[in-house]
C-alpha cells in the first residue's frame, strides 16, 4: 500500500472519471493508495477543497498559503490557527520561500513563512515546506524560528545531499516527487540513495510533475508507484520495501497510528 504525502486533489483532472471525485477515490483504493495528504495553497479555495475530501477518512488536509500566492488573502496567525485546529488538518503549509516566481522586496514572503511556523509550533503540527531557488534562506528561517520543534517535510526535494543533511538535522523528512525519475535529476537520485530509511517520503504533487513514463501529462496519486519503483531501483531494494518504509514514516511523522 502506498501513501501520497503531497497532492492537490481539488485540482486533478477528473475527466477520466466522468468528473466524479468518488470514482477517482475508489480507483485510487483499487490501485493500492492507502492515504493521501491534500495540500492547501490559498484561503480562497480551501473551504471547497476541505468539503471535497471531508467524507473520506483516508484523505487528510494541510492548511496554508503558498509563497507564490499574491492575489488572495494573506492569512493572519489567528485565521490559520482557527482553520488548522480541524481534526482532518494534520499539517501546516505548504509554506516556505520561492525566489523563482517572486522578485523584489520579499519580506512579505518571509513574514508569511514565519507566521506558518508560529502556528505549527503552537498546535504541534508538522510543516510542509516549499522552497525554490531559496534553499539556504529557507533553512535559515526554519532554524531561526525553531521549526525543528515540530519538523515536517521538505516536499518535492530538488537540492543536493549536503542540503539534505542540513534539513535532516532540523528534524525534517525528505519527500521525493516524480522529479526523481527524470534523467537529469542526478543530485536528487543521490539523495534518494543516501537518505536514511526512516526519514523519507514519496509524493506526486498531483496534478503537477508526473513521473516517467507520464512526464508532461496530468499527474495522479496512483502514479506514486512509479516514484517508489525508481527509488527501489536506486536503493537496490524492492518496491514493497519502499512502500512500507515511506508508509511507516508518514504515520510516525503525523502520529496517525
Amino acid at each position: 500500500m502506498f501513501i501520497d504525502s503531497h497532492c492537490h486533489l481539488d485540482r486533478i483532472d477528473l475527466k477520466p472519471y466522468h468528473n466524479d471525485f468518488h470514482a477517482f477515490v475508489q480507483d485510487a483504493h483499487a490501485k493500492q493508495i492507502e492515504h493521501m495528504l491534500c495540500i492547501g495553497i490559498d484561503l480562497e479555495s480551501y473551504p471547497a477543497m476541505a468539503a471535497l475530501v471531508e467524507p473520506y477518512p483516508d484523505i487528510s488536509l494541510s492548511v496554508g498559503v503558498h509563497p507564490n500566492v499574491t492575489d488572495g488573502r494573506d492569512p493572519s496567525v489567528d485565521e490559520l490557527m482557527q482553520l488548522a485546529r480541524h481534526e482532518k488538518v494534520i499539517a501546516i503549509g505548504e509554506t516556505g520561500l520561492d525566489y523563482f516566481r517572486s522578485e523584489g522586496d520579499l519580506e512579505w514572503q518571509h513574514q508569511r513563512f514565519r507566521n506558518h511556523i508560529s502556528v505549527a509550533k503552537t498546535l504541534n503540527k508538522p510543516l510542509i515546506i516549499h522552497t525554490r531557488e531559496a534553499g539556504h534562506d529557507s533553512l535559515d528561517v526554519l532554524r531561526a524560528e525553531g521549526a525543528d520543534q515540530v519538523g515536517g517535510i521538505i516536499h518535492c526535494f530538488t537540492e543536493d545531499w549536503a542540503y539534505a543533511e542540513k534539513a535532516l538535522d532540523l528534524n525534517f523528512f525528505i519527500s521525493f516527487s516524480g522529479i526523481v525519475t527524470f534523467k537529469n535529476a542526478q543530485a536528487i537520485k543521490e539523495v534518494a540513495q543516501k537518505v536514511p530509511a526512516d526519514r523519507f517520503l514519496i509524493e506526486t504533487d498531483s496534478p503537477y510533475l508526473a513521473p516517467v513514463p507520464y512526464r508532461g501529462k496530468p499527474n495522479y496519486p496512483t502514479y506514486v508507484r512509479h516514484v517508489a519503483e525508481h527509488i527501489a531501483e536506486l536503493r537496490n531494494t524492492s518496491i514493497e520495501e519502499i512502500a512500507e518504509l515511506s508508509r511507516n514514516n508518514f504515520y510516525r511523522l503525523f502520529a496517525l497510528q
